[in-house]
């Protein structure tokens, strides 16, 4: 193998016969360049979005009022306040419906590998996850709005939020969670039950450790989708321009509803704030999705 490597000229293949193969060479350098257009393809409308949000944004993200101050007593007309309630609304939003998704999402697809195991059970929350994997948002914030205004009478606050966004993460972080522990080899599984140790200690000390990295990155994909929707916010999460760290009292200001706030006003201040306020989103899941890698990187089990 090593002599026909070193023999062969840089740019041809070599079949198992040992002849050279320069149709073979040629459909490969055609499959490599269509690849990296379509490649590059997908990247302009990803840049063109992102140069658009900063170039028009990033001016206001400069000041230090636009991380600490509210709109309160803040108009269209006028330029000023910031974004600190909005942000803290998101923030406090998802990590309400982190807190609620991640434990039914992983131990949901703990049970669908390691007991379910294609059973009756598993197949019906299979089943169940594919329907609410395809949900619309606006209908996950109808259902809590039946359930959570009309009929227990509550308020519309951002708890309700959180709940009707749990309907839309769950499904994501269930799937991921399944795929990477069905990748976590069997030869662990059977390694540690052949010592002796129950099944459940083998799943918290081997199977979950071992594709903790992918946990943590399905984790922050949900949280990734759910930040930046909308309709349940409009529905049950009135927009307020002052500051509430309430999530069970009074209106919650979050990102996107201080977008749509602004977004139909022609006024320069507004528009300004629009943008900033879209900007300041992509860089908060942006920072999520960092951390998030670091945790996975420092956390995974290493080889040694």
């Amino acid at each position: 193998m090593s002599a026909l490597s070193s023999a062969r000229p840089a740019g041809s293949h070599v079949d198992l016969t040992g002849k050279r193969s320069r149709g073979r060479a040629v459909r490969n350098v055609v499959a490599t360049v269509l690849v990296a257009a379509c490649f590059a393809l997908a990247l302009v409308p990803l840049v063109w979005i992102l140069w658009t949000v900063a170039s028009k944004g990033f001016h206001l993200l400069l000041d230090p009022n636009w991380w600490g101050q509210s709109q309160r007593g803040i108009t269209s007309r006028t330029a000023g306040g910031g974004a600190y309630h909005a942000i803290m609304g998101s923030l406090i939003t998802a990590v309400m419906c982190a807190l609620v998704s991640v434990p039914i999402g992983v131990f949901g697809a703990i049970y669908l590998v390691e007991y379910g195991r294609g059973g009756p059970l598993a197949r019906a929350v299979s089943f169940m996850v594919d329907i609410l994997t395809g949900i619309p948002s606006i209908v996950a914030a109808l259902f809590i709005y039946a359930l959570w205004v009309t009929l227990f009478g509550f308020g519309r606050v951002g708890f309700a939020v959180s709940l009707s966004l749990v309907l839309l993460m769950v499904p994501t972080v269930l799937r991921l969670t399944e795929e990477v522990l069905r990748l976590v080899p069997n030869e662990l599984r059977e390694a540690s039950a052949a010592l002796g140790v129950p099944r459940w200690k083998t799943i918290l000390k081997v199977v979950v450790p071992t594709a903790f990295s992918g946990i943590v990155t399905g984790v922050m994909l949900g949280l990734a989708r759910i930040m930046g929707e909308t309709a349940p916010l409009l529905i049950l999460g009135p927009y307020t321009s002052g500051i509430n760290f309430n999530p069970f009292a009074g209106n919650m200001a979050a990102l996107p509803t201080m977008i749509n706030q602004d977004r139909t006003e022609s006024l320069q201040p507004a528009v300004d704030r629009t943008w900033a306020a879209a900007l300041t989103l992509v860089l908060l899941v942006l920072v999520l999705n960092l951390l998030a890698r670091a945790v996975a990187r420092f956390s995974a089990v290493r080889k040694r």
